[in-house]
């Protein structure tokens, strides 16, 4: 399994298939199967956007908004008439737990910021750049209690459909969220850092009805993430723009020639063109379609660049406060209990006892 694609991958549907034949006959029937059907001609949603590569292939890009169950219904519509060969989505292996979680359990999720999942942040990514995921987190939980949607359910959608499409592989085709926030804090200075983090903590604002409606047209999330972050150019380019050359290198690679099975040791190889559906936010669809004939080498936006010497400070400050307020916090408890104990009649009767023994 590659590093790329979630635990497992949907068995293909062999219900139709005979009992008892070979291999390469029971692919033959399934191909088949999958080639009638394959639309010729597709009719596809108008949030979707064709591109072929230079080999042949062929990839639908499904621009989707995170809080929209239309969005849900261009994936499924999409995937059920193109019968892709891989479909790839917006997500690392990080965030591939929200495909096997039901709705009611990510919504519960997606709303409860605690400590726990502040230390968890932290230690995968490190002090500031764990900080800034929970704030960002903060934004999604505040439009998901506003909206009671759970985020993902367009990526969940696509990979309930690629498992019954026969030999559709399915591919996470978004950068480690750990690079992108290292990458991302490392651009900022501290004083973006600080008013970015004001700016996060500060948001508040109710989603009306309207921004609901708005939400089947427009990334809802994407939108106030872009608000947010346009006065930081660097923070874009690290969020956006660098995720979307990723996402690009990622669709062409599952673009790749498809190689077909040989009945016999003699058949030469034969390959075809591949069908690959992608499903991205639709804040990514402009940027994938401008870097789609370039070479994309993703090898300078993967690595982290060190820490900075203030960057050094901060993080031990924040992490002497932390510890300095929890160690506060457990002397204020445990002198409280010991003057509870003391304070109790059985303890003062058993330590007049002592006092009097040692006289």
């Amino acid at each position: 399994m590659s590093a790329n694609e979630p635990p497992e991958n949907g068995p293909p549907d062999s219900s139709d298939v005979p009992h008892g034949i070979s291999d390469a006959d029971a692919f033959r029937i399934l191909w088949e199967m999958k080639m009638k059907k394959r639309q010729r001609q597709p009719s596809l949603p108008e949030t979707v956007t064709q591109l072929t590569t230079e080999e042949g292939s062929t990839v639908y890009i499904v621009g989707t908004a995170h809080f929209s169950d239309s969005s849900k219904q261009d994936v499924v519509k999409t995937i059920q008439e193109v019968q892709p060969d891989v479909v790839v989505v917006e997500l690392c292996q990080y965030r591939v737990s929200m495909l096997k979680m039901d709705e009611e359990t990510l919504l519960k999720e997606a709303k409860e910021i605690n400590l726990e999942k502040l230390h968890q942040a932290i230690k995968q990514n490190g002090v500031m750049s764990g900080l800034m995921q929970m704030l960002l987190l903060k934004v999604s939980a505040h439009i998901t209690q506003q909206l009671g949607m759970a985020p993902g359910g367009e990526f969940r959608e696509a990979f309930k459909e690629a498992s019954k499409v026969p030999f559709c592989k399915f591919h996470l085709g978004d950068r480690p969220i750990p690079v992108t926030f290292k990458r991302a804090i490392a651009a900022l200075s501290f004083w973006q850092k600080m008013k970015l983090a004001w700016g996060l903590c500060s948001l508040s604002d109710p989603i009306s009805e309207d921004d609901v409606e708005k939400c089947k047209q427009k990334d809802l999330l994407e939108q106030m993430m872009a608000e947010m972050i346009g006065e930081f150019p660097d923070l874009h380019r690290t969020i956006v723009s660098e995720r979307d050359l990723y996402l690009t290198y990622m669709l062409k690679q599952a673009a790749k020639r498809i190689e077909l099975p040989c009945t016999s040791e003699t058949e030469p190889r034969k390959s075809i063109p591949s069908i690959v559906v992608g499903v991205v936010g639709m804040g990514h669809v402009p940027g994938i379609e401008k870097n789609w004939v370039n070479d994309v080498n993703i090898h300078e936006i993967m690595s982290v660049p060190p820490p900075s010497t203030l960057n050094k400070i901060v993080t031990l400050a924040v992490k002497v406060t932390f510890f300095g307020l929890l160690g506060y916090g457990c002397y204020c408890i445990s002198k409280r209990t010991v003057r509870m104990i003391l304070s109790v009649p059985a303890t003062q009767y058993c330590l007049q006892r002592l006092n009097r023994m040692s006289l």
